[in-house]
């Protein structure tokens, strides 16, 4: 290992933000991983990372989910495009704008979100089993103070 790489290595365990997104990055592909396939195929995370921006019962234009992930419309389209042969969403006409179409989700989408958080909890369950439920407990409680926090500023 050079130098350099030990100063990086070092410099990334000291950083809690840094240690925040490697852990959710590889439990985010872990869960992916572990989902059940539909038709021969998973969700990937370019796929999910649309469900946040998506507004429950409104919906969202592509325009704007593009710009909220900083890709362009045709990334975001193709990804809706894969989402509705989920039968996770649909595009339905904007009220607002007779040219325009939301994307919100279907009734299967809603339900498949319910089931990815009943997933998740399996998840946690594991990293309970193996860092023990104290350490999981503490980290769920600080988790929701940093939420909390960031979701309030």
């Amino acid at each position: 290992m050079t130098d350099f790489a030990r100063k990086l290595d070092a410099a990334k365990r000291s950083s809690t933000a840094h240690l925040l997104f490697k852990c959710a990055r590889v439990l985010n592909e872990r869960a992916i991983a572990s989902l059940p396939m539909s038709g021969g195929k998973r969700p990937r995370a370019a796929h999910l990372a649309l469900f946040p921006h998506i507004e429950l019962g409104k919906g969202t234009r592509v325009t704007e989910l593009a710009s909220k992930l900083g890709i362009t419309k045709q990334a975001v389209g193709q990804l809706v495009d894969d989402l509705e042969g989920f039968g996770m969403v649909e595009r339905t006409p904007d009220p607002d704008d007779g040219r325009a179409k939301r994307v919100c989700f279907t009734e299967h989408g809603e339900s498949a979100m319910l089931d990815g958080l009943r997933h998740l909890k399996q998840v946690e369950r594991e990293l309970s089993r193996a860092l023990g439920k104290e350490t999981v407990a503490a980290l769920h409680g600080a988790l929701t103070k940093l939420h909390d926090h960031l979701d309030s500023t």
